[in-house]
């Protein structure tokens, strides 16, 4: 006999096509072999549609008619007003023992009162995969219930490849299962011919590939962020031109760490962290050249060197990380 499901849940999470996932996959479970037709009703999730609370609270208050569970849907939950927030509150803390609530994330952020009565009582799930340490998270999970066992390189591979984009692994490992067969192991080399497009990369790949001087794989970085991502040339100098103006601020600071650097920045901790080192480790001179190549090149991108705006930021990168490797090869000579 499987598990009672909890009497409701919220489903969270910044990637649409994930909460998607979740929200499918929870409602196979929460469902199961019952009529989906009789047992489900959703409520909510029309392009700007406001939710109908009432409609809600009557659905989850009313005993199931031939079946032995309800469940309620409710789309876009983050479009909730705090007005109607205690109504559904007050389901949420005395429900009925035979209905589910689902309240699915998306057009805001879910009212916090609601929020913390779902977490005391039913299960939050939160699909966050904004760190790399959340996306490595997902990708394990999802592997380890995946219908083919990939190789640990096969698994390194489809992680570098589809980058941010874990809307597609899904889609992947059906396609896998139907070439290869459920239960499967596939190697690498049975995992490339599937793979696709790559899948975009976060900005701050970019910025680390320059600090550490590999012009190779920050070009790298910078076409997959232009390509799968999406971004023009001057979306990718806004995130330079603030990495470096970040190194600006602190040169000559004397900042102690990273919490005095971060009140000045008004960043987070990791990111004056990284700005504070990179910023002694360039220098004065170098920040000052960095920050006049990013000048000229916001010119250029808008017409005054007549070259292709993605060739101008091609050549900004190349020049930013070379910076790094001169700084290493003038510190070794000495």
């Amino acid at each position: 006999m499987s598990e009672a499901p909890a009497s409701s849940y919220l489903i969270k999470g910044k990637d649409a096509s994930l909460v998607a996932q979740a929200t499918r996959d929870l409602l196979a479970e929460v469902v199961g072999d019952r009529d989906h037709s009789l047992v489900v009703e959703e409520i909510g999730g029309a392009g700007g549609e406001e939710i109908n609370v009432g409609a809600v609270v009557d659905a989850c208050l009313t005993p199931p008619f031939l079946i032995d569970r309800r469940v309620v849907v409710v789309r876009e939950a983050g479009s909730l007003l705090t007005a109607d927030v205690p109504r559904l509150v007050e389901v949420v803390n005395d429900p009925l023992p035979t209905t589910v609530l689902v309240l699915v994330g998306g057009g805001g952020t879910v009212p916090a009162p609601l929020a913390k009565a779902v977490a005391a009582r039913g299960r939050v799930i939160d699909v966050a995969t904004e760190k790399a340490g959340d996306r490595k998270a997902w990708l394990h999970e999802h592997l380890r219930q995946a219908p083919v066992k990939l190789e640990p390189k096969a698994a390194d591979l489809l992680g570098q490849h589809v980058g941010e984009d874990l809307g597609r692994v899904e889609g992947l490992l059906g396609a896998l299962a139907a070439a290869y067969g459920a239960g499967a192991r596939v190697s690498a080399e049975d995992l490339a011919p599937y793979l696709g497009e790559r899948g975009n990369v976060p900005r701050f790949e970019l910025t680390d590939a320059i600090d550490q001087g590999d012009a190779a794989r920050a070009l790298t970085v910078l076409h997959r962020m232009q390509g799968a991502g999406g971004l023009a040339a001057v979306q990718v100098l806004t995130t330079l031109h603030f990495h470096f103006a970040n190194m600006l601020a602190l040169d000559g600071s004397h900042a102690a760490g990273e919490r005095e650097a971060a009140e000045m920045l008004g960043t987070a901790p990791f990111m004056a962290r990284k700005a504070l080192e990179q910023s002694r480790r360039l220098g004065s001179a170098r920040i000052a050249q960095a920050v006049t190549w990013l000048a000229q090149a916001d010119l250029d991108v808008k017409g005054g060197s007549g070259l292709p705006a993605e060739v101008v930021v091609e050549i900004l990168v190349a020049r930013l990380s070379r910076q790094i490797r001169s700084r290493a090869a003038t510190g070794a000579r000495r």
